[in-house]
């Protein structure tokens, strides 16, 4: 075996360092003990990668000390050279985000406001506790290159067209009492132009920081690894030493290396992690705990970006999870446009409060509602190919929709949904996204006639990341006197090719803020009780749950099914009378309410979804859900009362044996997925289901 010398340690007279990236010859080079080929080597320094180099250390040979994390070592010169770069950026005394919660803006065209005073105001008005907006202002296209977001954004009055823009947002939001912090997608399609167009934002006065949208996506960074240290050393080198540059992250751990972190590191001060549960189809603290566990050894402040348009118990949920386990010090909500009123209320808390959300009394209902769906009246299509576009196929829920091809450069075809409003008031409108032939990733939604806006509001929805749920585009002022009020209007132009976007129902529902009453009375529009959805009057009104003998087959959160693949903890109640003594029996509305959905489902057979009124005296809204039914009497946005007859109790088409399958649910999961099954996720069930034989025990009607 070889012999070496005893390790040489570091140069007494190392004199400073340099921040420097290393390029070898070849794909490594080898870090020895000594300088000199007769050393042993003690690691590799790798081609591409920072180091600290010691330039007094160099001997007349061209061995050079040099340090990487804990190793340290002797390079020689001739397999390696090095480029200075900055050293990483201090950190900025009072982080920017430090106590703050801000809201990220994409464009004017997805708000409904028409100035920027306007949209600050509603925001403050909205919620109190928010600090800062972050704005975007570049990006960049292979067709239109590197440019200021107005390129993108209609609205003139709000949109970023330069420096002189930027200064209108800073100045009335500091008048208006936000920070105005910038954000931007760099590309890398024309590295100079897009840095220069981000040093451009950072210098003006009073752009409290700068966050780098950097994704593994399509239109995104695709400029590879080599490109990034030059790109950002330029933005650096002409920035002051302690301006604040974030990085906004897919948190998810098989995204963390796609998009280079190593090389961003230097140049970035902090990770904004885009924790997007709902988006995933995953609980919150799922989601946070992988961004934790992924991001949390960068070593770098983790400002978490939330969403904002997922259920409001949610939203409680993640901001105590990042606050309290996470230790965030600011957070960020995606984004104004999309997030509705009960949202907003959840979003409202100062970072000072991290106290766990307890379930509280939603304080909306829905009023008027109305459902389009391609074919009916109030629907329309039309081509501009000169040729039909569209394609029919039934969807998932058993109703006529359509899909086509998305295109890049002009539209083919485009559908719009006409509402009758009947009063002025504030509606959630959404639109439901098949489960089948809706794979982009940017159907553009208009929506027409908003109140308090003189252009169409325009909200993206990722289609390839549903199936066969509604999703909320948001709540807009409309006005039955306005022109197109409430008209949704959506082309096959979205910038995509081999995708396709689907043309389905659009719904428009009243939202109603309302007071829970003393209990002593029941105003008009409450719920007075719950009565069991089954058996005689004289049972159906006692006070035994469940009465007669009507007895739970599978009771609430019991784990059935063990050991096969359908295995999973069950909702509710499946109610069976012995033998087949509930077959075809009547099943009745618990309590009253709006009938949300009415038909069949796969697996499920015929299902009933009503969205019972407030309960006197708490407010409390609940969800029914009424499977396997058949023979229904009821149909969407029926009224019922309680005890009204609804179907009959069925077998799912022979699927199963006769029982009827009930469960209550105090959040909105059975608004917008009928079909909702967490299988085996106990904790999401507990979050959205409640034992409905003790709720119904507990909430008996005290007037008979």
């Amino acid at each position: 075996m070889a012999s070496f010398p005893a390790p040489v340690p570091k140069p007494a007279q190392a004199g400073a360092a340099q921040n420097v990236l290393a390029r070898t010859r070849l794909s490594f080079a080898n870090i020895r003990n000594g300088p000199g080929t007769q050393y042993q080597p003690v690691g590799e320094l790798r081609n591409q990668t920072l180091c600290l180099s010691y330039p007094a250390t160099r001997t007349a040979d061209n061995w050079l000390w040099i340090e990487q994390g804990s190793m340290g070592g002797w390079v020689s010169m001739t397999v390696v050279t090095f480029e200075n770069v900055p050293a990483p950026p201090p950190p900025v005394a009072g982080n920017p985000y430090q106590n703050g919660v801000a809201i990220w803006h994409w464009r004017g065209d997805s708000v409904p406001e028409s100035t920027i005073e306007q949209y600050a105001r509603s925001i403050r008005q909205a919620a109190p506790h928010v600090t800062a907006i972050l704005v975007k202002t570049s990006d960049y296209s292979s067709t239109r290159g590197a440019r200021w977001m107005s390129a993108w954004d209609t609205k003139a009055a709000m949109a970023i067209d330069g420096p002189a823009g930027i200064d209108r947002w800073v100045d009335t939001l500091s008048r208006i009492g936000l920070d105005f912090h910038a954000w931007a997608v760099p590309v890398g399609g024309d590295l100079n132009a897009e840095a220069d167009l981000i040093i451009q934002a950072c210098l003006r006065p009073g752009v409290k920081s700068m966050i780098l949208d950097v994704e593994p996506y399509d239109g995104f960074w695709s400029a590879g690894q080599a490109s990034i240290r030059p790109f950002m050393t330029r933005i650096r080198r002409a920035l002051p030493a302690n301006f604040h540059i974030g990085m906004a992250v897919d948190p998810r751990v098989q995204h963390f290396r796609t998009i280079f972190p190593n090389e961003w590191r230097p140049f970035i001060n902090s990770i904004h992690p885009m924790a997007y549960w709902t988006t995933m189809r995953r609980d919150p603290d799922d989601v946070l705990e992988e961004t934790y566990r992924v991001w949390g050894p960068y070593g770098l402040p983790i400002i978490p970006a939330l969403q904002g348009d997922a259920p409001a118990d949610e939203i409680a949920e993640a901001r105590v999870y990042a606050i309290s386990t996470g230790g965030a010090k600011g957070l960020s909500w995606w984004r104004a446009g999309v997030i509705g009123p009960v949202e907003w209320n959840a979003i409202n808390k100062p970072m000072s409060d991290a106290t766990p959300p307890k379930p509280t009394p939603p304080d909306i209902m829905y009023g008027e509602s109305q459902v389009i769906k391609p074919g009916e009246a109030g629907y329309n299509d039309f081509s501009y190919s000169g040729q039909r576009e569209l394609v029919e196929f039934t969807n998932t829920w058993g109703w006529k929709a359509f899909y086509t091809s998305t295109q890049t450069r002009a539209s083919r075809s485009a559908a719009r949904w006409a509402p009758t409003i009947s009063k002025v008031a504030k509606y959630e409108v959404s639109v439901f996204v098949p489960g089948r032939h809706s794979s982009t990733t940017n159907a553009r939604y208009r929506i027409h006639g908003v109140t308090g806006t003189s252009s169409e509001v325009v909200v993206p929805v990722n289609q390839s990341q549903v199936s066969n749920q509604w999703v909320t585009l948001g709540v807009f002022d409309l006005d039955p006197r306005s022109i197109n009020a409430g008209t949704v209007f959506l082309n096959d132009l979205t910038g995509e090719d081999g995708k396709e976007i689907a043309f389905d129902a659009v719904r428009w529902q009243e939202v109603i803020y309302v007071d829970p009453g003393d209990g002593g009375s029941v105003p008009e529009g409450y719920a007075d009780g719950y009565d069991q959805p089954v058996g005689t009057d004289a049972e159906r009104s006692g006070t035994t749950v469940w009465a007669g003998k009507w007895y739970n087959a599978s009771t609430f959160a019991k784990l059935y099914f063990v050991g096969t693949p359908s295995e999973a903890y069950h909702t509710g109640a499946d109610l069976n009378l012995p033998g087949d003594g509930d077959a075809r029996s009547p099943v009745y509305a618990a309590a009253s309410g709006l009938v949300t959905f009415a038909g069949r489902l796969p697996i499920w057979g015929n299902v009933i979804i009503i969205r019972h009124d407030p309960l006197v005296g708490s407010g409390t809204v609940m969800y029914s859900r009424y499977g396997h039914v058949e023979n229904m009497r009821v149909a969407f946005n029926d009224r019922v009362t309680r005890g009204q007859q609804i179907a009959s109790v069925g077998n799912a088409f022979g699927r199963f044996a006769f029982h009827l399958h009930y469960d209550l649910s105090p959040t909105n999961v059975l608004k917008d997925n009928p079909q909702d099954w967490p299988g085996k996720k106990l904790d999401r069930l507990l979050k959205n289901y409640v034992d409905p034989e003790i709720f119904i025990r507990q909430n008996r009607p005290k007037k008979r």
